[in-house]
């Protein structure tokens, strides 16, 4: 999974559906063929959002692993447009590379049978637990 909190920004606009769809296609488009071996479910765009609502976190996508659908990639349009709604179309592009590029490597090391990125994810929403219990004006521990 791949999590963000909000972000502000300068009014660039807001992008369509459509228009993130043709940035996620140009990015997939941008990585290998293997990265695709057994993605049978292939990338999806969904119009949701999908929050951690007790963290505050958005999730931008996720990677799945279903015994009857088997494994996919799903990308949140409406987390996108939460987090993203007033940033230029290039922020959108990039932070959607971004994405996809996260939920690829969960696929491959998923393959791989490792789970380091999946380990790292837990990680820092531990960190962003912990940072967010922590009285405003304290410092971390060395």
């Amino acid at each position: 999974m791949f999590f963000t909190q909000s972000v502000g920004g300068a009014d660039g606009g807001m992008v369509s559906i459509e228009e993130a769809g043709v940035m996620l296609d140009e990015a997939a488009e941008e990585l290998p063929e293997v990265f695709y071996r057994e993605l049978n479910g292939g990338v999806c765009l969904l119009p949701e959002v999908k929050r951690v609502a007790a963290e505050g976190l958005y999730v931008l996508g996720e990677y799945h692993i279903h015994p009857a659908m088997g494994r996919y990639i799903v990308i949140y349009y409406g987390s996108f447009a939460a987090l993203y709604a007033h940033r230029p179309p290039e922020v959108w592009r990039e932070e959607l590379k971004r994405t996809l590029v996260h939920e690829f490597t969960h696929h491959m090391e998923s393959l791989a049978g490792a789970r380091d990125l999946e380990i790292k994810d837990e990680q820092d929403r531990a960190r962003y637990r912990r940072m967010r219990r922590r009285p405003s004006g304290s410092e971390s521990p060395p």
